[in-house]
């Protein structure tokens, strides 16, 4: 090995070593009983903890932190769906993470996953992003994917960039990836918000007839009252055929519409024997 290369590893060692001792700090371990059941990470520093649904199951919980210091915890509010729980510690003073969107991840970079796999407290593994986005059969919900070897104790610990940000939180393997509910859905969840863009319809997949014949359609059988898609247009009774002229192939491609990044989706509809566009703007 070069003395450069020598040089450059002994820049990012003492650098993973940095970025590591930071996120111990932020970073608890969670415990069912005696039984070390998965890692949380403090969101601020008034005693509230993130982790995963799954690890949050029993209402009666204790919280170790950096310094092995055990803490009652209150689970406050769970989101199965999404794999997310907030739990509540009455404690000041614990040191939070910091924490931001994982917008600027690109496929590559590096990435850091802190945790207490078989209850080994603090361990670090690196990896790098595989991709950001929807993952098949998860009900189109965004997922940090990553090429990082996860265990068991893992589950609700930060997956930091290569600067020590939280951008998600650690919670599954998938096709040999590891899965990371991002930052930005945990806000959302705080915050009661959806997850993904929602209209405001109630939608039952149908077999278009005629000319059409075949193909899907996603009949409208109700509409929420002062919701995105009743402000402009939408009706009980329409089909949604497509979006941007493009046609409905599966149930699902509806969602894949809504989380497509724009900010209003047109939609083609058919009313009675008419077709129509609608733009719908989203998140309004």
């Amino acid at each position: 090995m070069t003395a450069a290369a020598l040089v450059t590893s002994s820049a990012l060692a003492n650098a993973l070593s940095h970025i590591a001792e930071e996120l111990r700090r932020s970073t608890v371990r969670i415990l069912n009983g005696r039984e070390s059941v998965g890692s949380g990470v403090v969101w601020s520093d008034d005693g509230l903890i993130i982790t995963n649904s799954h690890v949050a199951r029993s209402r009666s919980l204790v919280v170790e932190d950096a310094g092995g210091r055990r803490l009652q915890a209150r689970v406050e509010s769970r989101n199965p769906r999404r794999d997310l729980a907030a739990l509540r510690v009455a404690a000041n003073g614990l040191h939070h993470a910091y924490t931001i969107a994982p917008f600027a991840l690109r496929t590559g970079d590096l990435v850091v996953a802190l945790g207490n796999p078989f209850g080994v407290p603090g361990a670090v593994v690196t990896g790098i992003v595989h991709s950001v986005g929807p993952v098949e059969d998860l009900e189109q919900q965004s997922w940090i994917q990553v090429d990082i070897r996860l265990a068991p104790g893992n589950s609700g610990g930060p997956l930091a960039d290569a600067q020590g940000r939280v951008v998600g939180i650690n919670s599954m393997i998938a096709r040999g990836l590891g899965l990371a509910v991002p930052s930005d859905s945990v806000k959302k969840f705080l915050n009661g918000e959806p997850d993904q863009p929602e209209i405001g319809v109630s939608v039952q997949p149908v077999a278009l007839r005629g000319p059409r014949s075949g193909a899907l359609g996603l009949y409208v059988s109700e509409v929420t009252p002062g919701g995105p898609a009743a402000r402009h247009g939408i009706r009980p009774g329409d089909v949604l055929i497509g979006y941007s002229e493009r046609p409905f192939r599966r149930p699902v491609d509806l969602l894949v519409a809504l989380r497509s990044g724009v900010s209003a989706v047109n939609l083609d509809v058919l009313r009675g024997h008419n077709r129509i566009s609608v733009q719908v703007p989203l998140n309004q």
